[in-house]
């Protein structure tokens, strides 16, 4: 029988949602030579040390291998803030490809063959794919994660919210749930905007407009929510984005910004360590530390920075105008 604890916060379904992350780190050291190059250099080494061995970007590899530390599947040691990486003994033994117990050819093949016929799993058994199913996905994911961002921060002052890229308005109905005297905009892209008015039951707090946040203008508001959307940036349309917002803020108001943040070090969570990686692949961002994300609030003008870690998938960081 499942615990109240389990049953208000499903961790063992967020292990297996990440399982596939956790294959592919361990697929893809592999395949890039990561623990056969530890194991010839004999010695700890950097993330720009192996990058430019393997030919790989620096910044790629880092994610990388911090991720593997993460995992157990190599050692890091701070040296003047630099991190100097070393296989474990588990993967000295069996993911060196020289090892006379290694596991590197299975790896390859599942990698290589069993990984990609995984994806077609879903026509296998016969389903459909639309926006609707991604809208319902990011929905399900605030109804577990969305009360701790909200009540993070004590936000009843606010009275106009406006949620930058809030898709169907998941965290927006959270919000109201808390701040039942608010109103939310939601502004997201034209094809978000009318798919979540056509499919999706929304509340009548919640009011949508169409537009493109980087090229159109934001609405004046005093709360500003960004919910998984800095991640997906480099440094500058970060700070041009939040410049922006700063710009349309009213005076006393404030951002909220809801990510999966990293440790200082950079030595977790090991599902943010998962996160970052994975944004190689589908975005220009990354996950960041606290730290960081204060740096790129205070560089466009917020202050009294507040952050509070969640001990979930997500935590919060408020800054103020």
């Amino acid at each position: 029988m499942s615990s109240a604890e389990e049953l208000e916060y499903p961790q063992i379904l967020l292990d297996y949602q990440q399982g596939f992350f956790i294959s592919k780190i361990m697929f893809t050291a592999c395949e890039l030579g990561v623990f056969d190059l530890l194991h010839e250099l004999e010695e700890p080494a950097s993330a720009a040390t192996i990058a430019t061995r393997l030919s790989t970007s620096v910044d790629g590899m880092e994610r990388l291998l911090n991720a593997c530390v993460g995992l157990n599947l190599l050692k890091v040691d701070l040296k003047n803030n630099e991190g100097y990486y070393s296989n474990t003994d588990v993967s000295d033994v069996y993911l060196v490809k020289s090892s006379p117990r290694t596991l590197y050819h299975m790896m390859m093949y599942y990698t290589q063959t069993v990984y990609t016929c995984c994806q077609y799993f879903t026509q296998a058994v016969r389903s459909e794919e639309d926006m609707v199913t991604v809208m319902l996905a990011m929905d399900s994911t605030w109804k577990i994660c969305g009360k701790d961002v909200i009540q993070a921060f004590d936000l009843s002052v606010f009275r106009t919210v406006c949620d930058i890229g809030g898709c169907a308005g998941g965290l927006a109905k959270q919000f109201l749930s808390t701040y039942n005297e608010s109103s939310v905009t939601i502004m997201d892209l034209p094809k978000v905007v009318q798919a979540a008015k056509k499919h999706l039951r929304t509340d009548e707090q919640i009011h949508f407009l169409e537009g493109d946040f980087f090229n159109d203008p934001i609405p004046e508001a005093d709360l500003y929510i960004m919910a998984r959307i800095i991640h997906d940036w480099t440094e500058e349309k970060c700070l041009k984005l939040l410049r922006k917002i700063y710009q349309s803020c009213k005076p006393g108001g404030a951002v909220l910004i809801v990510e999966s943040l990293l440790n200082e070090d950079k030595s977790g969570p090991i599902g943010s360590l998962v996160f970052s990686l994975s944004m190689l692949v589908h975005a220009e961002g990354k996950e960041r530390t606290p730290s960081e994300y204060t740096k790129l609030l205070t560089d466009s003008g917020f202050r009294d920075i507040e952050v509070k870690v969640t001990g979930k998938l997500y935590d919060a960081i408020l800054g103020r105008k």
